[in-house]
């Protein structure tokens, strides 16, 4: 038996749940927050046989596919003290961060 936690965007959890529970996964919803962009994300565990791990990951890739996301990021502007200038960037967002781990033991009660 396998556990797999699965990051994603806050905005793509409810889809991913959704996708999941329709193949046949049970889902446990956490939400937590990003580090780079500050984000809300959301943190799903699921468990299942070895033999369906793939699926899984395949069902979450579907779900949640990457794009771009355009933040502001403010720099000073010269010779003017205390002025900001906000600059575009474009940084990828979405996918999800997948971690799969060994399960020594399993109870449903």
């Amino acid at each position: 038996m396998k556990l797999v936690y699965a990051i994603v965007r806050k905005e793509d959890g409810n889809a991913v749940i959704e996708d999941l529970t329709q193949h046949g996964f049970s889902v446990t919803k956490m939400s937590t927050s990003g580090g780079f962009l500050r984000s809300g994300n959301t943190t799903l565990i699921v468990g299942t046989q070895d033999e369906l791990v793939s699926q899984a990951i395949e069902v979450i890739k579907e779900s949640c596919g990457e794009h771009k996301k355009i933040v502001y990021n403010g720099g000073p502007i010269a010779g003017v003290d205390g002025a900001y200038m906000n600059y575009p960037v474009t940084v990828d967002v979405g996918g999800a961060t997948i971690f799969v781990l060994n399960v020594d033991h399993f109870e449903k009660i």
